[in-house]
């Protein structure tokens, strides 16, 4: 089909070279909620994980790998009394620890990127509660995909793949992490896990 010609008041030809279509509000709408559906979906899969036995004892073990609370800032000491990196207010991410710029905090030393990310943009969580925490270290496994190795006891593995997510877990057996941060022994982690309820295979 040839493109349409128009001629100006003036009578210089106006060639037709595209048009362009905005997208129906309707479309915005349906997308939102499509989008909402989604993280609701995804909040309630890691709910349903986090009543997993060896979920809970993988993230148990892991908190002590951390060495975190789920009050504690970057740099705060775990069992220390009137800490002044502890926080009371769960509404949102704390933000910088003790040397202003770290933003690992809680159990699971979540930074603010992390939070954000697993929390906020996959599952709608805005605060920084226990459960919150809790969930977006789940999404972390899930993101590792150690989630069914953590559920079946193959420790081995899932610490493999969750030591890229967290820098004091080890790769396995005799091979520390590499990430230049102290980490535990693979024979600890194991112990963590398994007295916290966690079974192995």
């Amino acid at each position: 089909m040839p493109a349409r010609t128009l001629t100006s008041p003036s009578g210089k030809t106006l060639h037709h070279v595209g048009s362009r279509r905005t997208t129906p509000a309707e479309d915005r709408v349906a997308k939102e909620l499509r989008v909402q559906a989604s993280k609701q979906k995804r909040l309630a899969e890691n709910r349903e994980y986090l009543k997993n036995s060896n979920v809970r004892a993988y993230l148990a073990a892991i908190a002590v790998a951390e060495g975190g609370d789920y009050d504690l800032m970057y740099g705060g000491v775990l069992g220390k009394k009137n800490d002044r990196w502890r926080f009371r207010d769960f509404s949102t991410h704390p933000g910088p620890g003790i040397d202003g710029r770290t933003t690992a905090a809680g159990r699971y030393q979540i930074n603010k990127a992390n939070w954000k990310e697993n929390g906020e943009k996959k599952m709608g969580l805005t605060d920084f509660s226990a459960e919150t925490q809790d969930l977006i270290a789940v999404e972390s496994i899930r993101y590792a995909h150690a989630i069914d190795d953590v559920i079946a006891g193959d420790i081995e593995p899932a610490a493999r793949k969750t030591s890229a997510v967290w820098a004091a877990i080890p790769k396995g057996p005799g091979i520390p992490n590499d990430a230049g941060q102290p980490y535990m022994r693979y024979e600890k982690f194991l112990r963590a896990f398994t007295d916290n309820g966690g079974i192995t295979r």
